[in-house]
């Protein structure tokens, strides 16, 4: 049971990454056993058809491009170094469409689709205590790096990513009772950066609340993404440093949650998952919604 706990699940959980906005980090409060190696695939459909334009939400999208979807297929992988220490990697395949078929002010396309950016992480468990109810607290911290894997346009409404490399430092705390239910907060730091113009830092949060046992695994998340500095869309800052040319350089800050379920199957060897989720705030950032599903396997 001990290695269910602190593996599988822990492993299959990170799948929901790929469904979060840009910015969420594959970290979870869950450490693998040594030499554990797991390997995932999930697809991811989001849109909006409503834009927060600075802190407002509006009925349209910018540039009048209707509704707004995204398809995503992400790959993702973590192998144990050791029982406190484990290394991951994924990066996302994105395509992203204008309902309308109204082409991207910047693009000149109504279409845009490529790899998006490579993430590697390190995460090890700093602490951990075990108390005699049965109940366990978990203390982690976790850095990595994202670049772009392939030669995007990173100011465009349609943009698969903002085209950054970004340095980001996590740390992660985790309460478990003795009945498997568990809740977990992070805070971080993202520092980004582009050669051809400035992008905002961001502060990451994320708190989640969850459950397990042999045959399921299930947690809710709040995650949210403050940026530093910026410029909102439509001010004047904004038209004076190049109207469109400028969206990477916009204060983006959102709040969104969701619901994500993990099914094991096969001896555990494998597994399906599914999420939900949607925004609840933001700034210069898509009201978005949508799903995801995903396939993990893990020896």
């Amino acid at each position: 049971m001990l290695k269910l706990k602190t593996t599988f699940f822990g492993s299959a959980m990170l799948l929901c990454f790929s469904f979060v906005a840009k910015a969420q980090t594959p970290i979870s409060g869950f450490y693998p056993q040594k030499n554990s190696f797991t390997i995932a695939m999930s697809y991811s459909n989001k849109s909006y058809d409503k834009f927060y334009r600075g802190a407002t939400l509006t009925d349209t999208n910018p540039a009048n491009l209707g509704e707004i979807s995204s398809s995503i297929v992400s790959v993702y992988g973590e192998y144990g170094i050791n029982n406190w220490l484990s290394a991951i990697a994924s990066f996302p395949y994105i395509s992203v469409k204008s309902g309308e078929g109204n082409v991207d002010p910047v693009h000149q396309k109504s279409k845009v689709s490529g790899i998006q950016d490579l993430s590697l992480f390190l995460k090890a468990r700093l602490f951990e205590k075990n108390f005699d109810d049965g109940g366990k607290f978990s203390f982690g911290g976790s850095t990595g790096i994202s670049f772009p894997l392939s030669n995007y346009e990173g100011n465009g409404i349609l943009s698969v990513g903002n085209k950054a490399t970004a340095i980001d430092g996590l740390v992660v705390a985790q309460y478990t009772t003795n009945f498997n239910l568990f809740a977990e907060l992070q805070s971080g730091y993202s520092i980004r950066s582009n050669s051809d113009f400035t992008i905002p830092n961001a502060l990451l949060y994320s708190v989640k609340l969850g459950y397990y046992n042999e045959w399921i695994y299930a947690h809710a998340k709040l995650g949210i993404q403050d940026a530093t500095s910026g410029y909102d869309i439509g001010s004047a800052e904004f038209g004076a440093n190049g109207g469109p040319l400028a969206l990477s350089q916009t204060e983006v800050d959102y709040t969104n949650f969701s619901f994500d379920v993990y099914v094991p199957v096969f001896k555990h060897n494998f597994g399906f998952s599914a999420g939900y989720g949607f925004n609840l705030d933001g700034r210069n950032f898509g009201n978005e919604r949508g799903f995801s599903l995903g396939l993990v396997y893990k020896n």
